[in-house]
């Protein structure tokens, strides 16, 4: 966004608010200023003011693994002043929390672990679920860090490919 539209503490405070009103889970500092750093009229220190603020009126809170989420005070406040944000503000915002939703519900949904093994080797465990239950599983054995950390990349990639031919390879059309 080239012009900025937000032009003090208040209006980043309802930014910050609104934001926190529609992600889908508690938010680390780094998501929620990359989030509200949508406007040019936004900088760093007036933004970390403005989150301790609310966290300081409990708007917002923080908790011990740095996570920010909205309270109910926050939620009702947010939901009184959204409307004195710019238009095309909220319409950027809408469409960046949609994604950063979207990015961690694939987090979520894709998983993969690399464990040192007592013999030097590794395992890398792999895990894939749909929004109803896990679809996959797996521990492989790997030896050497580099390729537990290789597979585990791949798969983190295109989980959906490696799971299609996992069922071909064990389902094959005849």
């Amino acid at each position: 966004m080239d012009a900025a539209f937000i032009h003090d503490n208040l209006e980043i405070k309802f930014l910050i608010l609104y934001i926190a009103a529609r992600v889908s889970r508690p938010i680390p500092v780094e998501g929620m200023q990359e989030l509200t750093l949508c406007d040019s009229g936004i900088d760093y220190f007036s933004f970390s003011q403005c989150l301790n603020d609310l966290v300081r009126t409990e708007h917002l809170t923080l908790s011990d693994d740095g996570l920010y989420a909205i309270t109910p005070k926050g939620l009702r406040n947010s939901e009184i002043c959204e409307s004195s944000l710019p238009m095309s503000v909220r319409l950027l915002t809408d469409r960046n929390v949609a994604a950063y939703n979207q990015m961690l519900l694939r987090k979520e949904q894709v998983r993969t672990q690399v464990t040192p093994r007592e013999n030097g080797t590794y395992t890398v465990t792999l895990h894939f679920s749909d929004d109803v239950d896990e679809l996959l599983h797996l521990e492989l054995m790997a030896a050497t860090r580099d390729l537990a950390q290789g597979l585990a990349d791949r798969f983190q990639k295109n989980p959906e490919q490696f799971y299609t031919r996992l069922m071909d390879t064990l389902f094959p059309k005849e």
